[in-house]
Formats: structure tokens, sequence, C-alpha cells
């Protein structure tokens, strides 16, 4: 289906882009629109172009070469649904959300929950903070001390080095290393690990690769000057020396509501096995970003989780609170991501996501992928407070139960009903619900038939 739209409504709906609350016609009923006409509504806010809708109708990347330039042993590529979430104001800027994921539900309550609080609340962003980590481990060190004072020494000449001879790009932007500190781990055995912690401003890039050249590139000079052995270089994922920090806060919500979410999330930071499913839910909203975007979604996890543990027990990355009559939501983890380089650059479907979101800075993603995860929790904890999951979760998933029970395309209609009944009645359905209500539903047929 080709979908035409004025050019030069596209060009003013783009220069609108700008416009805080450009959007929020156009969320209304989106989630009803067929796909051709949320192609045509995208467009119409210029947040694709017409060489994206082409691309997406086509159905985007099809050719294996470029997967041959990413793995091994390329045999072709494993596709995930991807969709928009919509109504998020962030920061008092409104955004279309590309969020690339297969499980039921995400989409759907990420919007909904961005509405209850565009229509209640707001969410605000800060990022504290703004140098990953690279890690150079000398596994015994004779002196520790001595290794200390020698390193610290001639520090400034190992950052002057690393920016003058690996980081010299990011120089130009702005960024570079900026120290280097160390660290004592003591072992078991009567010696003691030295950790030399090198800190680097990536700008807008995740930097793993950068961050690694250089701490391989201080190795020569660290041996020659403290004469011990570097035993390893890599990066570190828990970067809580730069934190990304989202706040959802609302003003028109029930006492009793308000209440029920506060104990959830009380729950979820005391208990660490409550906290992992919170901490999953809050994942829920924060990796479908980061794939649709091409950034590394297993970095941004580990960092999460080891954020999350870093007293000794594992808690929840969000915290809920009630303020006089206000709910006041927080959620605060490394969340490292990049917005040039690598897959964001190379792949057509990250590349147009990123356009798709108009952001102009890796921080300003990292916002918007902390303030999406915080309200996938809260959107979770009213489901579990009030309808509970079952039913919230389950209503969405009855397309599913359609399909794996095999239903073609003019069955799904009277399957989907008659699952939607007995949610309602029993609270709970299965896919041998969907199989039995399909095949009553062909007997029915065959019998109208004869």
């Amino acid at each position: 289906m080709e979908i035409n739209i004025d050019r030069e409504q596209i060009k003013l709906s783009q220069k609108n882009h700008q416009n805080p609350h450009s959007f929020e016609e156009y969320f209304k009923g989106f989630s009803k629109l067929n796909r051709e006409e949320r192609l045509a509504t995208l467009l119409k806010m210029g947040v694709v172009s017409p060489e994206d809708v082409d691309y997406l109708m086509k159905g985007g990347l099809r050719d294996t070469g470029l997967g041959e330039k990413f793995i091994e042993n390329v045999i072709g590529y494993f596709q995930i649904p991807l969709g928009v979430a919509t109504n998020f104001c962030i920061d008092g800027k409104d955004y279309v959300i590309p969020m690339a994921v297969e499980e039921t539900s995400i989409v759907a309550a990420a919007s909904k929950t961005a509405k209850w609080i565009r229509e209640n609340g707001e969410i605000t962003t800060e990022v504290i903070g703004q140098n990953i980590i690279g890690q150079i481990q000398l596994a015994k060190v004779k002196n520790y001390q001595k290794f200390y004072e020698q390193i610290n020494a001639h520090k400034e000449n190992f950052i002057r080095m690393s920016n003058e001879e690996v980081a010299f790009g990011l120089v130009r932007r702005g960024g570079g290393v900026r120290d280097i500190q160390v660290r004592r781990l003591v072992r078991d055995d009567g010696f003691d690990m030295a950790v030399i912690h090198v800190y680097m401003d990536a700008v807008d890039a995740m930097g793993a690769n950068i961050i690694n050249q250089v701490c391989e590139f201080l190795k020569q000079p660290i041996e020659e000057i403290t004469g011990e052995k570097v035993t390893m270089c890599i990066l570190s994922n828990l970067v809580d020396t730069k934190l990304t920090k989202a706040t959802v806060c609302l003003e028109k919500i029930d006492a009793e509501l308000a209440e029920k979410i506060e104990e959830a999330s009380l729950f979820a930071e005391l208990d660490p096995y409550r906290a992992a499913t919170n901490n999953k839910g809050v994942l829920n909203g924060i990796d479908p970003i980061l794939i649709a975007t091409g950034n590394d979604w297993r970095a941004v996890e580990a960092g999460v989780h080891a954020y999350a543990a870093r007293d000794g027990q594992y808690r929840s990355i969000t915290r809920w609170r009630r303020d006089g009559k206000f709910l006041m939501g927080t959620l605060e983890a490394p969340i490292i991501v990049g917005t040039v380089g690598g897959v964001t650059t190379i792949h057509p479907t990250a590349s147009m996501c990123l356009r798709m979101l108009g952001v102009r800075s890796a921080t300003e993603l990292s916002r918007i992928i902390a303030s999406v995860g915080l309200v996938q929790n809260l959107g979770a904890l009213r489901a579990l407070t009030t309808v509970g999951i079952i039913e919230g979760h389950m209503k969405l998933h009855i397309k599913n139960l359609t399909l794996g029970a095999g239903a073609e395309e003019k069955e799904i209609p009277y399957v989907v009903k008659k699952l939607e009944e007995i949610l309602s009645l029993k609270k709970r359905i299965s896919l041998s619900n969907a199989i039995e209500v399909l095949r009553d539903l062909r007997n029915q047929t065959h019998r109208h038939q004869e």
C-alpha cells in the first residue's frame, strides 16, 4: 500500500517536532489504527520520512549481507516486532518511543501508563556524572603502596598519552580520559591485587571499544614504570560514575492506590526474590529501546543488576513513596548507551529508530530509556495491586493464545471474544481453552455446512 502525505505538511510537522505538545492530538486513538494508518500518522508527525515508511512497508532489512558484517556463520535474521509507545512527555518534550519486543502487553502498558502520567503528573530526568570505567588488573603486586605511589606520580602523563595517542577522536568532540585511580583488592593467599580504574567521557558513543583500547595502550608504560605485570584489561559495565535518574510525580491519584504502590515498592526494596521480578519488569521497558536503537542491552542489564546489588543485597532499582498528595517514583541506574558508531550507525532500522526519537545526544537517549523503564514499573505495580497480573496480562495475551491454537484469520475475532468471556468468568485462561473454543467453532461450522 502506498502512503501519500503532502510534502509541505511533512516539513511543517518535522518543524513542530520541537513543540513540547505537538504530538498530543496524534496520540489519541493511535492504538485503534491499522498498520498503514499508524505509519501515515507517524509521517504526519514528522518522526519518520517517506523513505522510512517505504523501508518498513517492504519488510525492513532483508539482505543478509549486513548480517555477515555483524556475526559469523550467518543463516538469516530473527525478526522481532517493532512497535511504538505513545503518550510520553519527558522533560516537557513529546516522544514517540520505538520498541523492539515480542512480549505481549509491554508496548500497550507503557503507552497506557504514560497517558495516565501525562494527565495527572510529569516525568523529569537527569544524568549524574559523565565517565565510563575501564579496568587494568595486576593480579599480584609485590608492594602495593609503592605501586600506588608510582601510578599517582605518573597519572597526568598517562592521561595525556591516552588522549593524544588513542582517544584523540573523543577529545575533539569534548570527551576523553579524565582521571585514573588505583584500587586495592585483598586476596586470600596473602597477595594484593591492584586494579587501575580509567575514567573516560565517551560523549555520544557507548565507548566500549575505545576504553578497552586505552587500557591496552596503558599496559606497557605501567609495566615499564612499576615493574609489575598487567594481567587483564577490560571495561566495567558497573558504571556507577554515570547514573541516569528518572522521576515520576503523580498529583491526581487515589490515596488507597498510592499506598498500595508504595507497599509494593517497599516489598521489592527489602526482598531480593521480589526485586528480581520487579527489575525484570523495569527492563521490559528498557531492553526494547536498546534493541531498537542498536545498543548493547546485555551490557546495560549487567550494569543494572550489579548496581541493584551494590550494598550486598539485590534490591529494586525503583522506589515509590507518597509525599503529601503526591506519589513520587524514581529510577536510578547506570544506562550507558550510544547514538554514534557500531550497530546504531550501520543498521538501517536502528538509525531510523534514533531519527524517530529525535535525540541529540546519548545522554538524552539514556534519559528516555530510564523514563520508559520507570513508567513500565508503575504500570506493572498498578496492575498487580488492582486487577492482578493474570487479568491484566492475560487479556492482552489472548490473541497469542488464539494464534497458538491455530486459528485462521476469519476465526480469530470469535475465539478472542470467547476467551475474553472465559477470562472474565474464571479469572484465568490457557492454551487448552483456546484449542477447545476453536474446536467447538469448527464443529459448529462443519454442522452448518452439512
